[in-house]
Formats: structure tokens, C-alpha cells, sequence
């Protein structure tokens, strides 16, 4: 696995079967400013999952996690676990910490719901 860089984006490059289109479960890496903050992602099967770790420690540090969580639960959003190989990439581009094990994803449509929501808790927005 190599980890290119354009810019500000970086990709990790998807394998490629004989036919040239993308194998079922690749994915590619990047980043995307979200909130004056740049969050590492996985585009998988066309959608942009963001590392709910990542969401939970540098975008919405100021709120408590509980509160999160239930907001998380109105909104009915729910988080997916990310196999070895996407946990592999996200610590690659420091999305996660390298002691993880484990980490739940979520999606960007779900983030900007959930950004909408927290918009009167944080004292910075």
C-alpha cells in the first residue's frame, strides 16, 4: 500500500482487476476541511466515511461525548466498524491514533446532520 500525495490530498490507490474497474471494498484516502477543520476520510463504495474517533476528539472536543452519543441516537445515525485494512489506512493518515484496534465510521451525509445539531452546544461555533 502506497500513500500518495496531491497537494493537500493524499490517496491511497485502490488494487484494479484485469478489466480496470475497482474490486468490491476498495477504497482511496483523503482529506476534507470540515468546520476549519481538516478530517481524514475513506471514500468506500462511493461514500465519504470519516473516523467517528477523529470527529469525536478534534471537531467537537468541547461537548461532552454522552451528549454526542444521544444526539447520534435522535438523529439515528449509525456508525460502522472499519475492517483491518481501513483501520490500517486511517492511522496511515493520522485520521486514528497508531495504538487503535478498533474504530467506528461515519458517514459525511451523517456528519453534516450531526453538524447541524451540535451547532448551538459548542461555545467556538
Amino acid at each position: 500500500m502506497f500513500l500518495t500525495c496531491e497537494g493537500t490530498f493524499g490517496m491511497v490507490p485502490a488494487p484494479v482487476d484485469y478489466s480496470g474497474e475497482t474490486r468490491p471494498g476498495d477504497f482511496h484516502a483523503g482529506y476534507q476541511e470540515i468546520e476549519g477543520i481538516n478530517l481524514g476520510y475513506l471514500q468506500i463504495n462511493g461514500t465519504q466515511m470519516f473516523a467517528l474517533a477523529q470527529v469525536l476528539s478534534d471537531l467537537f472536543k468541547d461537548i461532552p461525548r454522552t451528549t454526542i452519543s444521544k444526539k447520534m441516537e435522535t438523529l439515528k445515525i449509525k456508525s460502522r466498524r472499519c475492517d483491518l485494512k481501513e483501520l490500517r489506512t486511517l492511522k496511515a493518515i493520522h485520521s486514528v491514533p497508531t495504538r487503535a484496534v478498533k474504530c467506528s465510521l461515519i458517514s459525511k451525509a451523517d456528519l453534516e446532520a450531526l453538524c447541524s445539531s451540535c451547532k448551538s452546544l459548542s461555545p467556538r461555533r
